[in-house]
């Protein structure tokens, strides 16, 4: 199986799904705790969520294999990016702080190794290569980074999570001009009953912070969504169109803003 799906871009904006794949290697599952065999800190359904993407002409760059493998949006060589608790390259415990892995099965650091090399590597470097083709194209690109989570996860962040969060690594990952117009997007979102913020709990993982280079044509964004804006956030996790038919509008014109700042139609 390939390690991530990718479809290049019409429009200079490519949007990473990191967090969506389900894939395990060959025993893998084995090695996990039962609490964490049906992957509950996975960002569900995204791709179902933004089914639009092909029609507006943007890339899309999609995790086949599961965060548990290895995090495709931390840094390679497991640097924090939060104070206090926070989940690591190749983590060893679930959102909640509960073991990943049954006893003395966790990765050693030759198997982290390998897994950042067959992985996260290829990853990146795709990344790296269509926003360089981007911006030599159009003069500038711009990176969304797609996530979602469950809207109350006590060990990572306190009370219930705002619906849409904006990170842009405290205004250094894209042009504040474009920073300005996400976020009215999401404001506008309010009559609708979505709450919003920007640089909050969630500032932008290693995607955006490494991508995010506004001097050099790259810019980028993460926008962490609460699970519960478009799904049942407990087990099976079940999609509801219901909910997703709300958000998804404003979902569509966050990255239509997106492409037509890119493009110097707006």
């Amino acid at each position: 199986m390939e390690v991530f799906g990718f479809r290049a871009a019409r429009r200079p904006v490519l949007v990473s799904l990191p967090h969506v794949g389900t894939a395990l290697p060959d025993g893998f599952i084995g090695r996990l705790v039962p609490e964490a065999q049906g992957l509950p800190d996975t960002d569900w359904h995204l791709p179902r969520l933004y089914d639009f993407l092909e029609e507006l002409g943007v890339g899309v760059i999609q995790a086949r294999f599961s965060r548990y493998v290895v995090d495709l949006n931390r840094p390679s060589n497991d640097t924090p990016l939060y104070s206090g608790a926070t989940t690591g390259l190749c983590p060893t415990t679930l959102f909640d702080g509960a073991p990943l892995y049954q006893p003395g099965a966790e990765p050693d650091a030759a198997e982290v190794t390998e897994r950042i090399a067959r992985y996260w590597a290829p990853y990146h470097e795709t990344i790296t290569a269509e926003m360089t083709r981007l911006r030599e194209q159009f003069g500038r690109a711009v990176l969304f980074d797609a996530h979602s989570i469950r809207s109350t996860v006590p060990r990572l962040f306190d009370g219930r999570l705002p619906d849409l969060n904006i990170g842009t690594n405290e205004g250094r990952s894209l042009d504040p001009v474009l920073s300005d117009r996400l976020l009215a997007v999401c404001a506008d979102a309010g009559a609708d009953g979505f709450t919003h913020v920007r640089d909050g709990r969630f500032k932008g993982g290693h995607i955006t912070r490494h991508f995010g280079r506004p001097a050099e044509g790259w810019h980028a964004v993460q926008l962490e969504m609460a699970q519960v804006t478009y799904m049942e956030e407990d087990a099976p996790f079940a999609f509801d169109e219901e909910r997703a038919a709300r958000v998804r509008p404003h979902l569509r014109r966050f990255i239509e803003t997106m492409a037509d700042w890119a493009e110097g139609r707006a």
